[in-house]
This record gives C-alpha cells, sequence and structure tokens, in this order.
C-alpha cells in the first residue's frame, strides 16, 4: 500500500472508496469491479488501469501457496479481466470517437468547401478562419481519420469511396470532380492497417 502513497486499508475510506471495496482490494478481489470503478481507483492512486489489476490481484499479503491447478486458475484469471478491460478501453474509445463525429459531421463535410472557395478567393473573410482548424485536423489525423480527396480535385470514379451527385450510372475509371470530400478511418493494429468507411466523397461529372 505504501508503494502507491496510501499508508493502510484503513486510509482508503477517506479517498472515497467504500468498505466493500476495501474488502475486495484486501482480498484481492478486483475483478469484482466495474470499470467505472476502475477507473475512479486508478485514478485515486494515480497508477494505470493495468498496474492496478497486477497490483491488487497479488497483494503483497501472507497467504498459503496456491497449488499448481489454483495458480494457473488465478493466471487465467489476470488474464482475462486483463483483456476485459483492454476490451472495455478499446469500445470506450470507439463510442467517444463516433459520438464526436456525429457532432462535427456538418463541420467535416461543409468546411472543406469553404476551405477551397476561400484559397480560390483570399477575399472573402473565411481565409482568416483557415488556421483555426488545425486543432481538429490534428484531432482527427491522432484518430487516424483521412479526408478522401480533395475539393475540386479529379479522381478516378471508385464506389467503395465515392458516390455519384448526378443520377444514372457511371462505370468505375471514369474520372469525376469531388464536389465534397469523404473521410476514412485507419483501424488495427495490423500492417497495413484496414480502411473503415466513414463517409463516401460526392463526386459529380466532368462536363
Amino acid at each position: 500500500m505504501k508503494a502507491i502513497g496510501v499508508e493502510s486499508f484503513q486510509a482508503l475510506s477517506s479517498l472515497g472508496i467504500s468498505q466493500y471495496q476495501v474488502k475486495c482490494l484486501r482480498r484481492g478481489q478486483i475483478q469484482q469491479f466495474q470499470l467505472k470503478t476502475l477507473s475512479h481507483l486508478s485514478r485515486v492512486f494515480r497508477i494505470s488501469l493495468s498496474e492496478l489489476v497486477q497490483r491488487f490481484s497479488t497483494l503483497d499479503q501472507p497467504i498459503a501457496e496456491p497449488e499448481d491447478g489454483q495458480l494457473q486458475r488465478l493466471q487465467r484469471e489476470y488474464q482475462r479481466l486483463a483483456t476485459e478491460l483492454q476490451q472495455q478501453q478499446q469500445t470506450l474509445r470507439q463510442e467517444l470517437q463516433q459520438e464526436v463525429l456525429q457532432i462535427l459531421e456538418s463541420f467535416l463535410l461543409q468546411w472543406p468547401n469553404a476551405v477551397y472557395a476561400a484559397r480560390n478567393n483570399p477575399q472573402l473573410p473565411a481565409v482568416n478562419l483557415i488556421p483555426l482548424t488545425r486543432p481538429i485536423e490534428n484531432l482527427l489525423q491522432h484518430w487516424g481519420i483521412e479526408p478522401i480527396g480533395e475539393v475540386g480535385a479529379v479522381v478516378n470514379f471508385d464506389p467503395q469511396w465515392h458516390q455519384l451527385l448526378e443520377g444514372g450510372n457511371v462505370e468505375p475509371g471514369t474520372p469525376v470532380k469531388i464536389r465534397y470530400v469523404g473521410y476514412k478511418q485507419k483501424i488495427g493494429p495490423n500492417f497495413p492497417m484496414e480502411e473503415r468507411l466513414l463517409y463516401r466523397a460526392k463526386v459529380g461529372l466532368i462536363n
């Protein structure tokens, strides 16, 4: 306990930790806690979730030496809990990203057109606002989100990434002009990473 800056288990009550939670910590039963409680404890102790699980799943208390079978079960339980925490963290990150993207959807789809117009006409007032969006661009880049094309660019039509604004059909590979950029996200630990479509780029035929 002193290794994480707490004198004793009794002192935990002054940090907003209930008696039940203290009892579970003393017994090394940290798997009883929900992710919300684990996150609170990690902030209280100022350690990561993985370190919290490791410390309180193998408490430095005098206990009987476990048998091989029991030790293996404990190891499997620790691994299961660590994997579950990692999956929950990933789910929370994805939910947060999805919520932010929904809030910013109109901005993400319309702002590149305003930038395109401002760069082609420096007299427009919007040209002075372009640098202010750099933090949003950095956030998207950090999340692996990148635009599909640029407004005004001529590209070969790809139905996976492009949506034709006009009615009718167009063959893949046909030159088209991007009217509204789309977005995709690189996901997964493997290399090369998978690319997930967020919004197709809207394109028009070249007259």
